[in-house]
């Protein structure tokens, strides 16, 4: 979703027209490898994600504008969330499918399709993504495509259940690809403002690559109720800004041409990625 590091699938909202606006563990990437009784077990409702700070409603759209800032030199990127009415199953369990697009200069750079789920006890954990790159608009292939159980690579949650301050832990690490990104709370009162107004006891978490720390850091904003609202920076050779822009509610048309793609996409991913071909297709959950 980013030129260098992205914000990751991790760009979504809960369903909500208008913006009106505690449990960790240590820093490694858990497997949410489950399967059979274990899976119904440790993931009862996968595909009801409703974390307060990370909910995830299917038809909700949200778009994100900013700026990536790198060689001295500012330009602007967009990005558009969806969240389908697909699930995938992944190692087990069965994933909600997120849509994520990103924008530089109004260019399609990068179209990803990403894998979440909701344990029992109300954590997020993320699955996989299948992340498209395009070049003067013709695809150019998906390398850093990962699947958790597959090749090494192991899921990490992406939002836990009760966020504590100082809590540190492991969005995902997966070797192949050296992706290994942490995340640390450093806040659960701040005050965010944005044009539609300001949000109160918003979440604020310090995301990091240990295997890249050229990236620096990226400072992720995440408000009660709705999800991400806001991404800043902190050092890196490449830093990227973006901020709620809008949010939106597809209808029954709109919701079929989302879901369209994402099948699209899934279909070409079993030619284009070896990893990926050890899940099932996607399917409507409608």
């Amino acid at each position: 979703m980013f030129a260098k590091r992205r914000i990751g699938s991790l760009v979504a909202m809960a369903a909500v027209g208008v913006l009106s606006l505690q449990a960790c563990g240590q820093a490694s990437a858990q497997q949410p490898r489950a399967s059979g009784t274990a899976a119904s077990g440790r993931f009862p409702r996968p595909t009801v994600v409703d974390n307060r700070m990370f909910p995830l409603v299917p038809g909700t759209r949200f778009g994100y504008r900013g700026t990536i800032v790198e060689g001295g030199s500012t330009t602007p990127h967009s990005v558009v969330f969806t969240v389908t009415d697909l699930t995938k199953v992944v190692a087990g369990v069965r994933t909600v499918v997120a849509l994520d697009q990103d924008f530089l200069q109004g260019e399609l750079q990068e179209q990803e399709l990403a894998f979440f789920a909701q344990d029992a006890v109300g954590a997020v954990w993320n699955f996989g993504e299948y992340p498209e790159e395009y070049e003067n608009g013709r695809l150019t292939g998906a390398p850093d495509t990962w699947i958790t159980g597959t090749g090494g690579a192991h899921g990490g949650r992406h939002m836990l259940a009760h966020p504590a301050v100082g809590a540190q832990y492991a969005e995902g690490r997966v070797p192949a690809i050296e992706f290994y990104d942490l995340s640390r709370i450093v806040s659960t009162s701040q005050v965010t403002c944005l044009p539609s107004g300001c949000l109160r006891h918003v979440l604020k978490v310090d995301e990091w690559s240990p295997n890249d720390p050229a990236s620096g850091h990226q400072i992720k904003y995440y408000a009660p109720g709705v999800g991400l609202v806001r991404v800043g920076a902190r050092g890196g050779d490449s830093r990227e800004y973006l901020r709620l822009a809008a949010v939106s509610h597809l209808g029954k048309t709109a919701m079929a041409q989302v879901r369209a793609a994402a099948l699209r996409m899934d279909r070409r991913a079993y030619h284009i990625s070896k990893v990926y071909r050890v899940t099932p297709p996607a399917t409507s959950s409608s």
